[in-house]
């Protein structure tokens, strides 16, 4: 078992989030300098941006990128699980600019008093480009239609199998976060 996949499992993000953790690291770096080191503690300012990730791509194959709260509104009752933050799919290679967002970027964003929210990303190998026409395309100036979202049931619906490739953060509320909360009712 590699160390990725020991954390997956340590931090219960297997089977919380997914059954099959990945073998490999998504390297995940903010525009605020930060790298995601997984599994460490970031705060809401410091991911509020969206971040370059990056991996081990393929030149003909297409990905699908998401990343997963499933801690909405807290761990201990998490009834909005997943609420998800970044989902976009038909990346040719690593060109993740380039791939249909489905759902567009919004950083940590955990409520006051909530204690610790894992943020998960997830990335899958498409078996071919997919047809993700009625999939509802989100802003990230809105929190609709975010909520009680699976990577699982997504990933089976489209055919992605297990996710090749992850990293994860934890993250609890900071000054940052009724900015952004503002930002989603705007």
């Amino acid at each position: 078992m590699s160390d990725i996949q020991a954390l997956f499992k340590q931090h219960c993000i297997v089977p919380d989030v997914i059954n099959t953790a990945p073998s490999e690291m998504l390297d995940v770096q903010f525009t605020s300098g930060v790298r995601l080191d997984i599994g460490k503690e970031l705060t809401p300012t410091q991911v509020k941006d969206k971040p370059v990730v990056k991996w081990a791509a393929k030149e003909s194959e297409y990905y699908t990128l998401a990343m997963v709260d499933p801690d909405a509104p807290s761990r201990e009752n998490p009834k909005f699980r997943e609420w998800h933050h970044w989902l976009v799919g038909n990346i040719l290679a690593s060109n993740l600019d380039q791939g249909e967002v489905l759902s567009d970027y919004i950083g940590s964003g955990p409520p006051k008093g909530t204690g610790l929210h894992r943020y998960v990303y997830l990335l899958y190998k498409q078996p071919e480009k997919c047809n993700f026409s009625k999939v509802p395309k989100l802003p990230n100036n809105s929190g609709d239609k975010r909520g009680k979202f699976s990577i699982s049931k997504f990933s089976k619906d489209f055919k992605l199998g297990t996710p090749i490739a992850g990293n994860f953060y934890v993250a609890q509320y900071d000054d940052y976060v009724p900015k952004l909360y503002a930002k989603l009712k705007g």
